[in-house]
Parts: structure tokens; sequence; C-alpha cells
């Protein structure tokens, strides 16, 4: 699944198989996040009794939400690469003490550890609704052992605090569900078959839109509304499937 950017601004998300189109989706949501969960549904609807087996998208699509709505779904299992996957892999990111990420945590306390060997504890949860309405719960965390720490200017970041740095303390704000979602994802994509579903998406997805700019000249639409804009891209794409099987 990819999506693309056409003029007149439209967000088009296509979903491909042997590299046919499959299934569109036309939004003017500029976010990649709210258009997955919709797209699902209108694919779901259009194959009725036929089950979608693997879904492989790019990380603009990850989300809390995303993943808890495949959660439920014990046909279709999504596969997506997490936002932070590449940038893990720089050493800025790895030794960077003010991350979660990089700090150890004690599942059965429920405590992180900074580079001061100080404990952040949990002190309470904030709760929280998303668009569609899915209750969030995130935990904060902080440390009560700040003051005269020697990594302070390293680990705590301002974000717009008007207090002092010796007046700031440690602060995390931690989705669990969220982390382990993400961290069982990791594990997902950077395995053999997730690997393969990823470049295999990478030629498909991106091909597609390559092909429709490139070779099919399609680069804005000639219409105006949603509607009208979705039947333009409907028949360009079935254009593109009949070029692919003459081919």
């Amino acid at each position: 699944m990819r999506n693309g950017q056409l003029k007149p601004g439209y967000n088009v998300n296509v979903a491909t198989s042997n590299e046919f189109i499959i299934g569109t989706y036309i939004s003017a949501d500029r976010s990649d996040v709210q258009t997955l969960i919709p797209f699902m549904k209108q694919l779901k609807n259009d194959y009725e009794g036929y089950d979608i087996g693997k879904v492989v998208v790019d990380s603009g699509y990850e989300s809390e939400e995303n993943y808890c709505w495949f959660e439920k779904d014990p046909v279709t299992e999504l596969f997506v690469k997490p936002s932070n996957h590449e940038a893990k892999k720089a050493k800025k990111y790895r030794t960077d003490i003010s991350r979660r990420e990089n700090m150890a945590y004690n599942p059965e306390t429920d405590t992180y550890t900074c580079a001061n060997e100080k404990l952040i504890r949990a002190s309470y949860e904030k709760h929280g609704k998303s668009a569609s309405g899915l209750e969030l719960t995130t935990t904060v965390y902080e440390c009560s052992d700040c003051d005269g720490c020697q990594f302070k200017e390293k680990c705590i970041r301002s974000c717009g605090s008007k207090k002092t740095l010796e007046e700031r303390h440690k602060v995390l704000y931690v989705s669990k569900r969220f982390a382990r979602q993400r961290e069982e994802m990791e594990k997902k994509i950077t395995s053999d078959e997730g690997i393969l579903l990823r470049v295999n998406r990478s030629i498909q997805a991106e091909g597609t839109f390559a092909f429709a700019k490139e070779d099919m000249n399609f680069r804005r639409f000639m219409m105006r509304g949603k509607k009208n804009v979705s039947v333009e891209w409907h028949l360009a794409s079935m254009a593109y499937n009949i070029l692919k099987l003459h081919h």
C-alpha cells in the first residue's frame, strides 16, 4: 500500500497486488495516518468473501490506533515500518541519554533508570481519546532526584518550558500499549519475511506512481471535488492495469 500526492493536493492511496492496482482511496487529509483504517474498510467491503492476508505499508501509516485496529482483525496482518526505524540506526540516536529507548527498564518495578543511575518512577496516568474515539492511556514517569545531576543539560529538554534548567526534572510520557506494539512490529519487519515483504512493497507501490507520473504523464487531476477526482483516478487506474496486462 502506498500514498502519493497529485495536484491539486489530494492524498491518493493505492493498494497493489502482483503489480496491479486492486484498490484506491482518495482523501483531502494530508496525513496518511487517518487514511489507513477507512481504506481497509473499503477494501474489505469491495472484496467481501475474500481474505486480505498481509498489508504492508510505509512508516507514514504508523499509529497506535492503526495498530489496535489490525489487532482486532484475526485474518489481516499488518507490516508497517515504525517511524523511528531509520533514526534508531544513527549513532546520535543510540547515544542520546534523554531518550526512553536508551534507558534501562525494569518491568517488575515499572521504573526506568537514567544515565546517572537514578530511578524514573511512574507517577500518574493521563487518559484521552483519539479522533475516532479510541481510548488512549499515557503513563507519566518522573524523577524526583534530578538536582545537581551532571547529565541534566543533556537529559532534560526545554520544550518551551518557562522554568530554568535547575527547576526542571526528568519527565517521560509513555503509552505502554504503543511501546509494545512498536517493539513487536520492529521484530516483524526485520525478520526474513518482513524484509522480503517491504522490498516487494517498495517495488510495486512506488513503481505504480512512477509509472503513472512518468509513463502515463498523469501528474495532476483535471477535475475538482473529491467525487470527481475519485472517478478520474479510477479511470487512470483502469488504464494502468490494462497497460500492465498488455505488457
